[in-house]
């Protein structure tokens, strides 16, 4: 069993949507305290977190996108639909600001020489974390889907896609239309995955995601690893 590890390290004021909360880490309690139970003395280190349901490595609930009364929160979501087959597409290629198209998803999935199946997660390799992490392009320079790829895809029958970007689609009209095919079609997706190329070429995997389950939540971030035979 080979487990590779898909999720962003979780930092101190970590790049995020200006329109979402930022990460806040701080030390509660640290060794320097040392208190007294009894007669033993002892020390414990706690930190205080502050962040939204979007932070890091991150799904989306349906809540998220769809304003219908009884949208599913994430705590809701059957957790069988974190735990999937698994296929990982390349297009490592695509220059940043660019559009997904269908034929770039049909080139990859021929490439990959697999075959996208009903419940399956789809992840999609853009070398995007590598070429901006630290950098302003990070929030908006990512390759992104279209409304007619992303329903390509839904028209798959799969569970959920994955990027390494913050948002599934370029910034604007694309992005809102993007979640609102998953909305339509019954599926959802991922954001800011990291080490997609390290599944590339190796066929189909399971992969494994498990949200936290925050009450009413509209995402939550996940621990996202491909599990690989060997």
């Amino acid at each position: 069993m080979i487990l590779i590890d898909l999720s962003r390290d979780i930092e101190h004021k970590m790049q995020v949507l200006p329109n979402h909360p930022q990460v806040i880490m701080t030390a509660f309690s640290t060794h320097d305290e040392v208190r007294d139970a009894d007669g033993y003395k002892f020390s414990s280190a706690t930190m205080a977190l502050v962040l939204g349901d979007h932070a890091g490595t991150h799904v989306d609930a349906p809540k998220h996108f769809d304003a219908k009364p009884g949208a599913a929160s994430i705590d809701q979501v059957p957790l069988e639909n974190f735990f999937t087959e698994a296929v990982c597409l390349d297009l490592s290629h695509k220059p940043l600001k660019s559009d997904i198209s269908i034929d770039d998803l049909q080139n990859a999935e021929q490439a990959a020489g697999v075959t996208i199946k009903p419940k399956d997660t789809v992840l999609l390799h853009m070398d995007f974390f590598r070429r901006t992490h630290g950098t302003p392009a990070f929030i908006t320079d990512f390759p992104g889907l279209t409304k007619e790829s992303a329903t390509w895809l839904g028209n798959k029958g799969i569970g959920m896609f994955g990027v390494e970007a913050v948002s599934p689609g370029r910034p604007g009209r694309n992005n809102f239309e993007v979640h609102h095919v998953c909305r339509d079609l019954g599926f959802t997706h991922m954001e800011g995955l990291v080490n997609l190329d390290k599944l590339v070429g190796k066929g189909r995997f399971r992969f494994i995601g498990f949200p936290l389950r925050i009450k009413g939540g509209t995402g939550s971030p996940i621990r996202a690893v491909a599990w690989l035979d060997g």
